[in-house]
């Protein structure tokens, strides 16, 4: 990989240490405002909710602005929105409003900068190094936003409700420091001026479309209602002398982190697993697998294998998301990949937050085994999808060979 990949994978590491620290730290900071589970359990909807709002205006920004430049601007007003109620904490002007406010705008500034980082990629390294280079970054991320993020940001709030803030807003800087080591254009041409409505249209047109890239997507926001709803109630059925498992709060930690651990492993062999398998074999693979996660809690309560099926199905998870998002790539037209990738992400966050409401549904009504067994047969069921993913459908699409 050439150096100013590795600068742009060092800037979007960076960044999502200081998300993984925010998503921790923010509600740690906004118990001492308020313990209403509404009020705290509505930060999380608020750095969300951009992702319903402003997903499809952003990806038409991604593919009209210079990309870099897009990336610097959203981790400027990240910084800056953070910093301010930091400083608001410090002159005793802090509230959960304050917060909230915080939630919105750096969730809105988070889709501008995802969008982008996922769409410079074959700006930088080329096409025919997706794989490769989409397994380091998703690597990074996972490492930086589910390994280090949480623990640092329970280490920050223990010192301190400034500490646990700025020091998202210092990460941030340093991500821009790395970011204008990156030379270079990262605007792509336009023919002629369009509105950004025309512009939201020929995205979802194209995507719409596009028979491979749709399958995507329903696939994709059809596996995360699944996993939205079974993760939403899973701390009933894990936690608690009363439980299914009868875990510890922090052994139900160690329960998650098993699925963090496979992603980063499915995202460090994807590219050996696309080689070996070709892309159309990696998914029919990495799918069924990745449905374990929710398939096993159908069947068993034992924390073990639990545990196993979690790690396994985050490496299966990871091993299609890297071969997806590269396929993507490959097959979208650079001019409108911001558009694609934010109309991908609309479904995908959208339908988790479905997915989350139905499981609460589900379980008061019939209760907690009732919510895996119903996901269960989603998750597995959108393999089917596949069908439409040969290799003969992708070449007639344009997509240029790893």
């Amino acid at each position: 990989m050439n150096p100013v990949f590795w600068r742009l994978w060092s800037a979007a590491g960076l960044s999502s240490l200081a998300d993984g620290v925010l998503k921790v730290a923010l509600p740690l900071v906004a118990v001492g405002y308020t313990r209403e589970p509404a009020l705290i359990a509505g930060l999380a909807f608020a750095f969300s909710l951009p992702w319903l709002l402003f997903a499809l205006p952003a990806g038409a920004l991604v593919d009209r602005l210079d990309r870099r430049r897009a990336m610097l601007a959203a981790n400027f007003v990240r910084g800056g929105l953070l910093g301010g109620v930091a400083l608001l904490i410090v002159f005793g002007g802090g509230s959960i409003w304050a917060l909230y406010v915080a939630a919105l705008g750096v969730g809105c500034a988070e889709t501008i900068y995802d969008t982008a980082a996922q769409s410079i990629v074959p700006q930088v390294v080329g096409r025919a190094q997706l794989a490769r280079a989409n397994g380091r970054m998703f690597a990074a991320e996972q490492t930086a936003n589910e390994f280090a993020g949480p623990p640092l940001a329970g280490v920050l709030a223990a010192a301190g409700v400034v500490a646990a803030l700025v020091t998202p807003v210092a990460l941030w800087a340093v991500a821009v420091a790395v970011l204008l080591l990156v030379r270079g254009e990262y605007r792509v041409p336009r023919e002629k001026p369009t509105t950004l409505r025309a512009d939201i249209a020929e995205g979802l047109r194209f995507l719409l479309r596009h028979r491979v890239l749709r399958t995507f997507s329903v696939m994709t926001g059809t596996f995360n209602f699944a996993t939205g709803a079974t993760f939403a109630v899973l701390v009933l059925y894990a936690v608690g002398p009363g439980s299914a498992m009868g875990l510890s709060e922090p052994a139900f930690g160690l329960l998650m982190a098993t699925s963090a651990a496979g992603g980063l492993v499915g995202s460090l062999i994807a590219e050996a697993v696309e080689r070996r398998l070709g892309r159309v074999r990696a998914l029919w693979v990495s799918w069924p697998i990745g449905g374990i996660v929710v398939g096993a809690l159908a069947v068993t309560a034992n924390p073990y294998v639990a545990g196993a099926a979690f790690f396994l199905g985050g490496v299966g998870i990871l091993v299609s998301n890297v071969v997806m998002v590269s396929l993507r790539q490959q097959l979208t037209p650079d001019c409108l990949l911001g558009r694609l990738n934010s109309s991908h992400r609309l479904v995908a966050w959208g339908t988790k937050s479905l997915g989350a409401l139905a499981g609460g549904v589900i379980a008061q009504a019939f209760g907690l085994r009732a919510v895996f067994v119903v996901m269960a047969v989603l998750a597995f069921a959108v393999v089917a999808g596949l069908r439409v993913v040969t290799e003969e459908a992708l070449d007639q699409s344009g997509c240029v060979s790893a």
